[in-house]
């Protein structure tokens, strides 16, 4: 069972004033650290779907960089763009977002284990919410393009089909760096 990682970073950041694919949280560009917890979390290959500040974009050690040139059209391209460069050996990926620091190793391992278990599609709970990082089987990807577009990724897809979901208990935080506020605390 192949298990991919896939890193949403293509975004401009407008609200943070930059591409947050490039902003420094303890001295690591977010891109690279999203990278670095996809494959501490057993995730491989790894895939990075930039867009915005992609002419800058430091190297990342582990993955493969997948330019999305639609990238303004939002985060549902950029869902669609990665899943498809995806090897065909991949079974399934794990979706992470570029601006969530305080996702850990353990919770990819979680829903990876999920997975094995005989999930479809596995989403990470914090507190019963759910979260990132979501799993989801190959056997879903022909299904996501209604639901991926503009900035929508695979939300709408989970709230349609709740019998595809499992929800798994995870520790850490899914909040996510919108704002220089945000940087801040």
């Amino acid at each position: 069972m192949t298990v991919a990682g896939l890193v949403l970073a293509a975004g401009a950041g407008r609200r943070l004033g930059r591409p947050k694919a490039l902003v420094e949280w303890d001295g690591e560009p977010l891109v690279r650290r999203a990278v670095r917890l996809l494959r501490a979390g057993g995730c491989d290959p790894v895939h990075a779907v930039v867009g915005a500040g992609a002419d800058r974009l430091p190297t990342l050690p582990g993955a493969v960089p997948v330019v999305n040139p639609r990238w303004r059209d939002g985060l549902g391209g950029s869902l669609l763009r990665g899943l498809d460069s995806l090897p065909s050996s991949v079974d399934a990926a794990v979706v992470v977002l570029v601006d969530q620091p305080w996702l850990t190793p353990a919770a990819v391992r979680r829903v990876r284990a999920a997975y094995a278990a005989g999930a479809v599609v596995a989403v990470a709970a914090y507190a019963g919410r759910p979260g990132h990082p979501v799993l989801l089987g190959r056997a879903t990807w022909p299904l996501l393009p209604p639901y991926a577009t503009g900035d929508r990724g695979a939300r709408d897809f989970l709230r349609a089909r709740p019998d595809l979901v499992t929800r798994v208990p995870c520790e850490g935080s899914p909040a996510d760096l919108d704002t220089p506020a945000d940087l801040a605390r």
